[in-house]
């Protein structure tokens, strides 16, 4: 096979996001079709106190109102809703895309620990989002629904808000659960280990025990709902990080003998 210029090059990346961002248009185009679903059902389904979840956590459940303040208010939360679900859908095919892209200038290890990252990353941004909108959302919905300084003061969610919130819980939480990765590419590049993790365990414990405390009722089933997921995380990473440190060492050791 021949090789390729640098303009050769720029002209397959150019083909390759093309093709991705024609993927994350179509699937944009598919969820404006089952926007009123998405909305009703997953976006407004902690509003309602019959959501799922709170029957789990054992909650009286609040209704949480939501208003409209502003004239564009209802439009922009339309599609906001379609475009953050859309791109979210479509971005494997972008990812795809990219990924075809730089495949042919890796080695074959090299492929093959892309392809468990890639992996790896995925199944934990999916859980994230899952335990963001699961467990986080409706626990701190009916937190900051039932907070209050004075009776005479009545909680009202305006509606764009509400859904920029919901959307950045599922997606922060998603991110949040990336530690692990994060930690294993630091790991490899040898600025990070797992002492260096030990080290900071009971922050990391402090850290989930307030997140647990501020986002849940005051029941401690709740709160270690909230906690236990952040730690066990953490653990992962620990166990992560010395892993892949030991490996590398050997490497090393392997490289200079």
């Amino acid at each position: 096979m021949a090789e390729m210029s640098f303009l050769d090059h720029l002209e397959e990346l150019r083909w390759r996001l093309i093709k991705g961002l024609a993927g994350v248009l179509a699937s944009t185009i598919l969820c404006s079709f089952f926007s009123k679903w998405i909305i009703d059902n997953i976006l407004l389904g902690p509003t309602r106190p019959s959501f799922f979840m709170y029957q789990v956590f054992g909650l009286d459940a609040k209704p949480l109102e939501l208003l409209n303040r502003t004239i564009t208010g209802q439009f922009f939360a339309h599609i906001g809703t379609i475009l953050f679900v859309g791109v979210i859908i479509g971005s494997p095919v972008l990812i795809y895309q990219i990924w075809k892209f730089i495949e042919p200038g890796l080695y074959p290890h090299e492929k093959q620990g892309m392809r468990f990252a890639a992996a790896f990353a995925t199944g934990f941004f999916i859980l994230g989002v899952l335990f963001g909108y699961l467990v986080i959302t409706p626990l701190a919905l009916q937190f900051f629904a039932n907070y209050t300084i004075s009776e005479q003061i009545i909680n009202q969610f305006d509606i764009t808000k509400y859904f920029n919130m919901i959307t950045m819980w599922a997606f922060g939480v998603g991110v949040l659960f990336e530690l692990p990765v994060v930690v294993y590419f630091l790991a490899k590049m040898g600025l990070l280990t797992g002492d260096t993790l030990r080290k900071g365990r009971r922050y990391a414990l402090v850290i989930a025990l307030l997140m647990g405390a501020l986002f849940t009722p005051p029941d401690p089933i709740s709160q270690i709902l909230v906690a236990v997921p952040l730690l066990l995380l953490y653990e992962l990473s620990i166990h992560i990080a010395t892993f892949v440190s030991q490996r590398r060492e050997e490497e090393l050791r392997r490289a200079l003998y």
